[in-house]
């Protein structure tokens, strides 16, 4: 075997040396052919102009929901504690860089030996004109006071590396507050368009309600009079109660939106249900939708940072491993005053110094390092195909959403005539029945034809508001580069 002491001295020279690769950015997408220009599924009713990052509800123009946006973004708890991580990473990569400096404190320490069979005095001798001492030569006392500092040399650049990994992990959190920010405005959004459909919807089945009621009566009425069976009056019942059943299971839907709405802001159940009582139109997207290219999405979405932070703190935590195989060079210094009795750490001409140089090298660890290296280049892999599978994903969402929103325009589209075209029809069975030509009872069937075609449209522009909603989760919008 070799003699080591001159690799010893080489690598000591060597101290600023940093091991493991240098990160070099995230990997090329080349193999999924991302596209550059446009979105595969982009249509007339989207551009790619660059989208508004923060505050995109306010395209909706609905002050309510832009109060309830600004209300979450301030009393989320689950926005406050993906904020708190922010905090603990960034302390931890304070942390990190002040291990790379000294530590120094006070000490004070007061040693009481007694070691059979060893003469301690057996050097010395008694001052001039003093006998020889009778205490046991064996015994020791010592007692110092002063200061001490330990430092380890970063020789291999292991703890340049833990910086690196700190740093990039820091900026991962940053990124998972800014993806929780984008899931809590879009899911409040969401819900708001949810609860506004209900709330409309509750109104026509109340409509519904009443005018199946007065189709029973009037049946009922028949029945007695001899004109009808009594079929028609029960069948006339069902309705009345499935209409009973479609307006509760409504109003329960509209109390859970509710309730979901107060819990997003930070609130009890039941607080916002003044501020929110009675119904509004449903806002409606505008009429050109700002999407940007499949380029500014992957810079922008905050998942897709986080986990390119993540690959690169992967990356450093490989150097971290690799530097488990060089030596460690620590010092440890002590700066005192004292002596062989108490009274000596009062006189200033007891100065003590220690300094303790000490070289640590694993070179028989049985595999352990290499282990660690291998495992952390795994996870370096496991990191970069994770960060392709968030890729990838997110532009699926945003060709999903953006297929929704083109399908959604159409239907709205479709049921708006649908609607319009059972409005004239009401209108003009109100004329006929004015003029005596139907019954009230054809009426009332004609208007609540109206109302469900109604109630058929608000749930088809709901839709489209949220497929609206989901385009903009699907792009990372909704939050701001922090300072």
């Amino acid at each position: 075997m070799k003699n080591p002491i001159p690799q010893l001295l080489a690598l000591t020279l060597l101290s600023a040396c940093t091991v493991g690769p240098d990160y070099a950015g995230p990997p090329d997408l080349a193999g999924a052919r991302v596209p550059e220009a446009a979105f595969a599924r982009q249509t007339a009713d989207t551009t790619s102009t660059t989208p508004l990052l923060a505050d995109w509800w306010v395209a909706l123009d609905d002050p309510v929901l832009t109060e309830l946006e600004q209300m979450a973004i301030v009393g989320n708890p689950g926005l406050e504690a993906a904020q708190a991580r922010v905090v603990q990473a960034r302390a931890s990569v304070r942390q990190e860089r002040a291990n790379r400096w000294p530590t120094a404190g006070a000490q004070a320490t007061s040693i009481q030996a007694n070691l059979p069979g060893l003469n301690l005095q057996a050097n010395s001798e008694p001052p001039p004109g003093e006998p020889p001492s009778d205490e046991d030569s064996s015994s020791l006392s010592f007692y110092n006071v002063g200061l001490s500092a330990n430092w380890e040399i970063d020789l291999a650049g292991g703890q340049k590396r833990k910086i690196e990994a700190t740093n990039a992990l820091a900026a991962a959190s940053v990124a998972n507050a800014a993806d929780a920010q984008v899931q809590l405005t879009a899911e409040v959004a969401r819900t708001y368009v949810a609860l506004r459909e209900r709330q409309l919807r509750i109104v026509s089945l109340r409509q519904e309600v009443a005018l199946q009621e007065r189709t029973l009566q009037l049946t009922i009425q028949r029945f007695q009079q001899g004109t009808v069976a009594a079929f028609p009056v029960g069948e006339a019942n069902n309705d009345l109660q499935s209409l009973i059943a479609a307006l509760a299971a409504t109003e329960a839907d509209a109390a859970t939106y509710l309730n979901a709405l107060a819990v997003l802001v930070g609130q009890a159940p039941g607080n916002l249900d003044d501020f929110l009582a009675g119904s509004a139109p449903i806002p409606l997207p505008p009429k050109q939708v700002s999407v940007g290219d499949p380029a500014s999405l992957i810079a922008r979405r905050p998942d897709i940072r986080a986990a390119e932070r993540n690959l690169a703190a992967a990356t450093a935590r490989i150097g971290v491993a690799e530097a488990a195989r060089f030596p460690k060079i620590s010092f440890m210094g002590i700066l005192g005053i004292g002596g062989t009795s108490p009274s000596d750490v009062f006189d200033l001409a007891n100065l003590s110094t220690i300094a303790v140089p000490q070289l640590q090298w694993g070179l028989l660890d049985f595999g352990r390092t290499a282990a660690g290296i291998d495992q952390a280049e795994a996870a370096q892999t496991e990191a970069e195909a994770r960060y392709q599978e968030i890729v990838l994903g997110a532009l699926q969402d945003a060709e999903n959403s953006l297929s929704r929103f083109a399908q959604q325009r159409q239907t709205v589209a479709a049921l708006a005539q649908i609607e319009q075209s059972a409005t004239r029809a009401a209108e003009l069975n109100r004329q006929r029945h004015e003029a005596g030509v139907i019954t009230l009872a054809r009426l009332n069937a004609a208007e609540r034809e109206r109302l469900m075609t109604e109630a058929n449209l608000q749930q088809a522009t709901a839709a489209l508001t949220a497929s609206y909603i989901a385009i903009q989760k699907s792009l990372g919008l909704g939050w701001e580069n922090p300072v």
